[in-house]
């Protein structure tokens, strides 16, 4: 652990007047993006820490899950998902919101797992990682350039649980059509096939040796994890349970072949994916003081994660190790949300305490 004080945010968006469930930065402008519990929905510039534009986008009663933008839907596209059972997909090139959406997906699911986008991995878009060394972190200033084409060639899908919420489903975003649903195994086919509860986290994700198939990480109520190839929706690939509570959070590196998970319990799991042998594999576990972590994100450059706890906290681990590096405090309430900014330079945070925060946190070194 550094014996250096951690950082104050550098800036706090105030606005909101509700929890800010979730945040996401923008592919490729100084935009961040966040929605909140009442409903509304954020456009921020991340270098003058000022509005550019919000709306409310879902109901008041119901509000905003989840928000998620990529270069695949295109630099000018936002998603939003709301608790009112729908997905929408919202036009922000004229700076701004436009008053109505280009598309609606009406999945009738409404609970509070956040939808996925289809993560790519690296090495297939075209993108490059420049690394000084493999030194350890340490309390060194960490990170790498990466480069990455502006536009992403993948699909334009998104994976989220359905109306039986113990169920996932795929929808393409491109004519608001499901493709594909996935539902609970067991192999005991005298147990209820529900008997993992509700689908809380998911991740959508391609490999190269999936031949172009998408896979889906699937988190439940019960703990477990399982690892899905769409090319059979019938049985997933691998199960594991590596939680004694419900998977909060899936996330995972820009290579897709490994990653993280939280949950209610106090646990945060570092994983590998092996495709050739189909498992999930613990790579390391960090026993937490506090239990609950709602949301957690590996920086592009693979070398630090950040983690949204219930106590109010921000953790910074050192992804390779897995060992702690900073814990940030700013929020006065439970943290739902942290993402990274796709250049490295920034982490936010969101809060119920209706802020959003932006860190400084080992930033990037340019080589």
């Amino acid at each position: 652990m550094s014996k250096r004080a951690p950082p104050d945010p550098v800036s706090v968006l105030r606005g909101h007047i509700a929890s800010v469930m979730d945040i996401c930065f923008h592919p490729s402008k100084n935009i961040l993006f966040s929605g909140s519990a009442d409903g509304e929905l954020r456009i921020w510039d991340t270098l003058q820490h000022r509005t550019i534009s919000s709306g409310c986008l879902h109901s008041a009663a119901h509000g905003i899950i989840s928000v998620a933008a990529s270069s695949v839907f295109g630099d000018d596209k936002v998603i939003s998902q709301g608790r009112d059972g729908t997905v929408k997909y919202w036009d922000i090139g004229d700076g701004g919101l436009s008053r109505t959406p280009l598309l609606t997906i009406r999945t009738n699911a409404y609970h509070f797992c956040k939808l996925s986008l289809v993560q790519i991995p690296l090495a297939s878009i075209g993108g490059t990682v420049t690394q000084k060394s493999d030194q350890d972190l340490g309390d060194s200033e960490i990170g790498d350039d990466i480069h990455v084409k502006e536009h992403i060639e993948g699909p334009r899908y998104v994976a989220l649980p359905g109306e039986d919420v113990s169920m996932v489903e795929v929808w393409d975003v491109s004519n608001a059509k499901r493709v594909a649903q996935l539902y609970q195994y067991t192999d005991d086919p005298q147990k209820s096939m529900k008997r993992r509860g509700m689908c809380m986290a998911v991740q959508a994700f391609l490999l190269p040796e999936s031949e172009g198939s998408l896979n889906i990480l699937t988190g439940y109520e019960d703990g477990s994890i399982l690892w899905w190839d769409l090319r059979n929706v019938e049985v997933p690939m691998a199960s594991v349970q590596f939680h004694a509570e419900p998977v909060l959070s899936i996330c995972l590196d820009r290579s897709c072949r490994g990653g993280i998970s939280s949950a209610a319990d106090d646990k945060v799991v570092f994983f590998t994916l092996d495709y050739s042998t189909k498992s999930i594999l613990i790579k390391k576990e960090i026993m937490l003081e506090r239990p609950g972590i709602a949301g957690s994100s590996i920086r592009p450059d693979e070398r630090i994660v950040a983690t949204a706890g219930w106590d109010h906290r921000v953790r910074v681990y050192n992804y390779r190790k897995g060992s702690p590096l900073a814990v940030l405090k700013y929020h006065n309430a439970m943290c739902n949300a942290v993402t990274f900014s796709p250049d490295n330079k920034l982490l936010a945070s969101s809060s119920e305490d209706t802020t959003v925060a932006l860190w400084e946190i080992y930033p990037p070194q340019r080589i």
